[in-house]
């Protein structure tokens, strides 16, 4: 008879439950890995409960480091005992985006969590290839939060970030404050902060980020222009997937400056006749920005982002407001989706 593992299974949209499922085992080329701390994504919500994910049943959860409990056939087993974090997407390898590298634009790629089975588990099976041995020092919910903060590098590195920039992120989610930390650490003169939600502004306020603003009580161009000697800022990056948000962006950038379009998108995405003369007086630069970059050709944002957090450089224990149990999981996901209680980011763990 095969193991059994707890998981949280997706069976449809809004039908996720915890149950007992078979344990996966190695593959050649894979690593078993007992999960240590998974964090729950703020796209996951959506995906449990109005999108979906690519197939049912699934297992969601990509945010995820673990030990290394087992290895598949030609995989080094010293490898077994060893904490990682995981790089979720799984390239074709085949694709013109994968041969050279760019394996975030790959166009036959899986993805652990939402096109296999992911994280909300007490095990799961990856390729040797997507483990990140974390460094001496390095906790493993902190090795968790590897993919939001090389989701915030890779933005900030597609916006050109230089020494000196003002800097605006609108959106003050976990990625944002991210942002935030990686902005201060690169040398940015100011780091400005945006958000419609005054209890994720307080919350950066905590962390030491004086400078915010809730869009929706003040004129957030106004008052980008006030801090910075009425230029604007040198880089924006929407991060709230808001039309409002990005319009602010386009609106707070200078003259030449440079905006990143990073938010999942909530809704239609569009702007007013202004905002897309912003665009067209001030020459702005408009790029986008998805998941991180993998390769080390040029860099692998991964290993930088695990070896910041290693150095303190980048500190990601406090973002995390709700740490809990896979058997409290389920709760702390409806608390997200209903917002009754103010969080940045949660996640579960074993460790404790």
């Amino acid at each position: 008879m095969a193991s059994m593992m707890k998981a949280y299974v997706l069976n449809a949209i809004g039908d996720l439950r915890l149950t007992e499922v078979p344990k996966p085992t190695p593959a050649a080329g894979e690593v078993l890995l007992r999960i240590a701390a998974c964090g729950v994504c703020g796209s996951d919500i959506p995906r449990i409960y109005t999108k979906g994910t690519y197939r049912f049943p699934t297992i969601p959860g990509h945010e995820f480091s673990g030990y290394v409990e087992a290895v598949g056939k030609d995989v080094d087993a010293g490898l077994i005992g060893r904490l990682a974090a995981v790089f979720p997407l799984l390239p074709c390898r085949k694709c013109p985006s994968c041969e050279v590298g760019s394996y975030a634009t790959c166009s036959a790629y899986d993805y652990r969590g939402s096109r296999s089975d992911g994280a909300f588990a007490e095990y799961v099976c990856v390729p040797a290839w997507n483990l990140i041995p974390a460094p001496e020092g390095l906790g493993a919910e902190e090795a968790a939060m590897a993919e939001p903060a090389a989701v915030a590098l890779h933005a900030l590195r597609r916006g050109g970030l230089d020494i000196g920039d003002n800097v605006l992120i609108s959106g003050a989610g976990p990625i944002g404050l991210l942002l935030a930390q990686w902005a201060q650490a690169w040398g940015a003169s100011q780091v400005l902060l945006a958000d419609v939600d005054d209890r994720k502004l307080a919350f950066a306020k905590q962390l030491g980020f004086d400078q915010v603003a809730n869009p929706l009580l003040e004129d957030l161009q106004a008052w980008a222009l006030e801090r910075t000697g009425g230029a604007g800022v040198d880089l924006a990056v929407e991060g709230a997937g808001h039309a409002s948000s990005w319009e602010n962006c386009l609106r707070a950038a200078r003259s030449g400056g440079r905006v990143v379009l990073m938010g999942n998108p909530t809704g239609t995405m569009t702007l007013t006749q202004t905002g897309y003369w912003e665009m067209l007086r001030k020459q702005l630069t408009v790029v986008g920005t998805w998941n991180s970059d993998y390769s080390d050709f040029p860099k692998n944002e991964w290993k930088l982002a695990v070896q910041a957090m290693a150095e303190r450089r980048i500190q990601a224990l406090p973002l995390i407001t709700h740490l809990v149990s896979l058997e409290q999981l389920g709760e702390a996901i409806a608390m997200m989706k209903d917002h009754s209680a103010f969080y940045s980011k949660v996640m579960w763990t074993n460790t404790k």
